[in-house]
């Protein structure tokens, strides 16, 4: 006889889900264990999906707990000292200089250059991969530690965010020509949309994004937040990290966010998104 996920239970089961997806577990081994133990197939998969997801922006308000990275001025990242310039505490971020060298930033736009397509986007359906006007750029993502300079960086990255290296993604390299843009967006996969579990059954939710600027751009590129009314300038060398994941697994509406048009010149970035859970 199957039993359902009553209200009483939901809190431990929850825990038992998370401890399992933080061991490495797949969404479809927990279901399946879920599922041999006597609840129901369709209630199984709606809590495991549901804690994958995290909670709808609005559905209560944001709580905004400590932040994974350190509070230090000075951050000791792997093999730099990268220095905090500036924190806002709603949304959580933090301006950082110095994360690459002029250097690395020159090689990683070299070794990216020739392997860029066009930009896509999710389609909140399907979540597969498609060209929307609302993204005007070129990118390409190397694998997680392709090469020594990129397995440096990574790991750089990944202490300086303070997560484990194999919570990220891969490094996605960005050129915006002059007039490219991105509108108003979040990083988080929507809890809305159905198209969002084909990602979230790979890492689950994305915690928290890095920004890394290659380049000076001549004029224009700021990545504004509109409801939080911040913007920050481009500055080679310099990252911009925000957090919209906390503990309890609501996502932060203030992280809405712009790449807004490159009005001279180009603009260079990488991406660095992490997850709640390791990325197979």
């Amino acid at each position: 006889m199957s039993v359902a996920l009553d209200n009483s239970w939901r809190s431990r089961i929850n825990t038992w889900i998370n401890e399992k997806l933080e061991q490495g577990s797949s969404p479809e081994s927990i279901i399946e264990s879920m599922s041999s133990d006597g609840f129901e197939k369709d209630a199984a998969t709606e809590a495991v999906h549901s804690l994958l997801r995290g909670e709808m922006p609005g559905a209560s308000p944001y709580e905004y707990d400590p932040s994974p990275v350190l509070p230090d001025r000075v951050v000791h990242a792997h093999d730099r000292k990268i220095y905090a310039l500036l924190r806002i505490e709603k949304p959580q971020m933090i301006l950082f200089d110095d994360v690459l060298s002029a250097d690395e930033c020159d090689q990683i736009i070299e070794m990216s250059e020739s392997r860029l397509q066009p930009s896509a986007t999710i389609d909140p359906a399907t979540g597969l991969f498609e060209q929307a006007a609302t993204r005007t750029s070129e990118s390409f993502m190397f694998a997680l530690s392709e090469n020594p300079l990129i397995d440096r960086v990574d790991r750089r990255i990944s202490a300086l965010m303070n997560c484990p290296r194999t919570y990220g993604e891969g490094l996605q390299v960005v050129r915006y020509r002059s007039g490219g843009q991105y509108v108003p967006h979040f990083d988080f996969f929507s809890p809305s949309d159905p198209g969002s579990i084909f990602h979230l059954t790979g890492g689950g939710q994305r915690t928290a994004t890095l920004i890394v600027y290659l380049n000076d751009v001549e004029a224009g590129g700021a990545t504004h937040f509109p409801d939080a009314g911040v913007s920050v300038s481009p500055r080679k060398g310099q990252a911009l990290y925000f957090r919209y994941f906390n503990n309890i697994g609501q996502l932060d509406p203030a992280t809405l966010h712009a790449g807004l048009p490159v009005l001279a010149g180009q603009k260079w970035i990488i991406n660095k998104w992490v997850r709640r859970y390791q990325v197979p």
